[in-house]
């Protein structure tokens, strides 16, 4: 157990910048606390102590904002950060070095007896309020994006995103004619980085842009008609930002 702690610990100083002291960690983390009851919770459950083991947890929920069942297993050198509406269901299974941010939940889709939680694999980060469904498996070294839904298997090293949850191929990233906007759902913790912007605003730029490839087509297609000898009547599009600022001077 004291080397549990320990461990414990030194993650927080490992993957919290903020984090200034041990007494600072003993003190105030409440992930760290949640761990800390868990520890005690688990081991009182698996010695067949259930009640006791459930009111530990409920006291540490009741301290922290952090639900784990007793039932839970949980590795070693396993971090919540912030952790409040943290989650965690009985048969869920939590391998070593894996982080959890705020609003996670590793819950179940059935009332049945029986394995009913996800388990997840070494080294996984499971971002803010992402929601892992079912007993399903998240592979080691996994990421699941921030307010992501997963209700599938997750192969190892894989990044998803996304309602329902998919993968982000990397491999194929340069291929694909939409790279860029692959490329910007990264896996982010918080679901916001530096270079956010406005969703709808990229997919207006995006429709006029295609929108100007479309009538570049059209223009060239024309052209090519009336070489041929065909009598095209030049009914030239009109530009669309002429049409903007007239529909504006018209408002």
């Amino acid at each position: 157990m004291l080397k549990h702690i320990k461990d414990d610990i030194q993650v927080v100083f490992d993957r919290d910048p903020a984090a200034q002291s041990t007494v600072e960690i003993l003190t105030c983390y409440p992930g760290f606390h949640a761990i800390m009851i868990h520890r005690v919770s688990h081991l009182l459950w698996q010695r067949n102590w259930k009640w006791l083991g459930r009111f530990l947890s409920h006291v540490g929920r009741f301290l922290t904002g952090i639900e784990i069942h007793p039932g839970a297993s949980i590795g070693r050198r396993f971090f919540i950060d912030h952790g409040m509406g943290v989650v965690i269901g009985e048969t869920a299974v939590i391998g070593d070095d894996c982080t959890l941010y705020h609003s996670v939940t590793l819950g179940g889709t059935s009332w049945e007896k029986g394995k009913r939680h996800p388990t997840l694999g070494n080294n996984v980060v499971i971002g803010a309020g992402a929601k892992i469904l079912g007993p399903l498996t998240i592979g080691n070294n996994a990421r699941v994006g921030s307010n992501s839904v997963v209700v599938k298997n997750v192969p190892n090293d894989a990044t998803v995103v996304g309602i329902p949850a998919h993968q982000i191929n990397k491999e194929k990233l340069d291929q694909s004619p939409c790279a860029e906007m692959i490329e910007s759902m990264h896996f982010d913790s918080y679901a916001a980085s530096a270079d956010l912007t406005d969703p709808v605003i990229e997919a207006n730029k995006r429709m006029v842009n295609y929108i100007h490839c479309m009538e570049q087509q059209i223009k060239t297609i024309q052209e090519t008609l009336q070489k041929s000898g065909l009598d095209i009547k030049d009914n030239t599009m009109p530009d669309i930002d002429s049409l903007i600022i007239e529909q504006n001077g018209n408002e």
